[in-house]
């Protein structure tokens, strides 16, 4: 076998044709090919081309700045994005939203499926994740923008049962990221944080006559790396692009921490946040966690971050924490670095992950939200003119056995005091989240409901569930008044249950809590 050719990035930039579709490897802030998508942008900017690319991504790649996809937000680069997750590369969204590009948002479990598809030659994706939210044709159909009018998705009747089709199509070219390649071009990914669908982009690709080129740190020799290491067999690669620790970092948040593959362990006691509206939220979280033994759970990107960090600190571990990433135990980290785990326990592809959520395997989900409505519904995916992308929220919302949603009352400018176990509203936010009706139906509670999904949220000052399609206050902080703090602050109908609980005083104290408390576990 010919050694695989090893190309620069400028070089691997110029064999991207006009009108072609492309897909780029990564998770959110983990294992982006930063240095191919730099190049480009710069050969666009240099000579306009190439032209009115079809962009392909799962959990799109960013640091909500300039890294990542954010570097193609160019206008007539792209021409149309279909695309899962959206909030770290915003610079794609508003072109979405301002119609300057072709943008349908499906869900990421559903794209990293299509991945799959796509490689075995399959016309596409039959799912119910997505059925009555804005994914749903007889809704928007996942469509983003005022230029997009094409209807992809399609509802289908399989044996008595409707599901959403997601067809399948060509795509031309990959960019990806490995660690090491041996001269024949066998990719190993021992330094990434995780594997994302680099496999089936990879296989997709080939199979569709297309281009595959993957940027490594460092080339070896041929037969060095383990056979059982390889991600990215070499006869699905064609060309390799070498970069640095300093171009390659692991996320977006840090060049390096062993922690994430599992080199080092990390046991040393985690130092306490201050107290924040995320950490009560968190805090109240770790009750839910306790109701179960051993729970499996997911965790959402946002303020469900924190209760990774906040089980750390109370040394609560009777459960396993899971990220879409393929993340499997561990602490999940938060902020440009989301996607990854410290002291993992496996590390799965992106789309096993997703087969293992989708089939009911999560025992609780803790999700964030933007809005919440009368009836339950929840909108994540875009408000405020903003385009988040549904990411991996359907396929959770829509699978996981029971559903947790967390997050602030309000938003914008919440400032918040404690003071004896009691919270004080110093200044309250200017954004009402709780409303009549969502602006975007990321999750339909009635269809939630339907299969006798629980459904809960938590915020700083209540707890919230939904019962018989409304909405139920169950429990309230210390030192909060219902009416003023809570009714007056929302605009959706809220009933207040006939005896309302006080949220634990600990959660608002600068010490450690008891959330095994048997009076706790046994609540219904």
């Amino acid at each position: 076998m010919e050694p695989k050719r090893v190309i620069t990035a400028s070089q691997a930039a110029a064999l991207v044709p006009d009108n072609c579709t492309i897909t780029t490897g990564g998770f959110g802030s983990c294992g982006h090919p930063d240095l191919l998508t730099e190049a480009l942008a710069a050969r666009f900017a240099a000579t306009a081309q190439p032209s009115d690319l079809t962009l392909v991504f799962a959990a799109g790649q960013g640091d909500k700045a300039s890294r990542g996809l954010n570097q193609l937000a160019v206008k007539g680069l792209l021409k149309k994005v279909i695309g899962g997750y959206w909030a770290l590369a915003p610079s794609i969204g508003q072109m979405a939203l301002r119609g300057e590009i072709q943008a349908h948002n499906w869900p990421q479990g559903v794209i990293s499926h299509l991945f799959r598809s796509i490689a075995g030659g399959k016309s596409g994706v039959l799912s119910g994740i997505g059925l009555h939210t804005f994914i749903d044709p007889r809704q928007e159909g996942g469509k983003v923008g005022p230029a997009t009018t094409e209807e992809l998705i399609s509802v289908v009747n399989v044996g008595g049962r409707e599901e959403l089709f997601y067809p399948s199509m060509p795509i031309n070219v990959a960019f990806l990221r490995g660690s090491r390649a041996d001269v024949d071009g066998n990719i190993s990914m021992e330094d990434e944080a995780n594997f994302q669908d680099s496999l089936a982009q990879a296989q997709a690709v080939h199979n569709c006559g297309g281009i595959v080129i993957v940027q490594v740190m460092e080339l070896v020799d041929r037969n060095s790396l383990d056979p059982q290491a390889i991600r990215i067999p070499g006869i699905f690669v064609d060309y390799l692009v070498l970069s640095t620790p300093d171009t390659h970092w692991q996320t977006y948040g840090e060049v390096r921490n062993n922690t994430y593959t599992g080199r080092s362990r990390s046991d040393t006691a985690v130092t306490p946040l201050p107290l924040c509206a995320k950490k009560i939220v968190a805090r109240r979280a770790l009750y839910e966690i306790a109701r179960y033994n051993a729970p499996i759970v997911n965790l959402g990107i946002g303020t469900p971050e924190f209760i990774a960090r906040v089980a750390s600190e109370e040394r609560c571990s009777a459960h396993v924490l899971t990220v879409e990433s393929g993340v499997i135990g561990g602490t999940p980290a938060r902020g440009l670095s989301f996607g990854a785990s410290s002291n993992p326990q496996a590390i799965l592809d992106q789309a096993s992950q997703f087969d293992f959520y989708d089939g009911g395997g999560i025992d609780l989900a803790f999700l964030g939200f933007g809005q919440a409505d009368s009836r339950g519904n929840v909108n994540i995916s875009r408000f405020g003119g903003r385009l988040n992308g549904v990411g991996g929220f359907i396929n959770i919302s829509q699978s996981a056995k029971r559903v947790v949603f967390c997050g602030t009352f309000t938003a914008g400018g919440l400032e918040l005091g404690f003071e004896a176990g009691q919270l004080i509203i110093e200044r309250e936010g200017d954004i009402t989240k709780f409303i009549q009706a969502v602006e975007h139906m990321s999750f339909n509670a009635a269809h939630a409901q339907s299969r006798n999904c629980p459904i809960l949220f938590i915020t700083e000052r209540a707890v919230l569930v939904l019962k018989d399609g409304r909405l139920i206050l169950k429990e309230v902080a210390p030192g909060i008044d219902i009416e003023r703090d809570i009714l007056a602050r929302s605009t959706a109908d809220i009933i207040v249950a006939d005896h309302v609980e006080l949220m634990p005083a600990s959660i608002f104290l600068h010490q450690p809590l008891s959330v095994t408390d048997k009076y706790w576990r046994s609540r219904d």
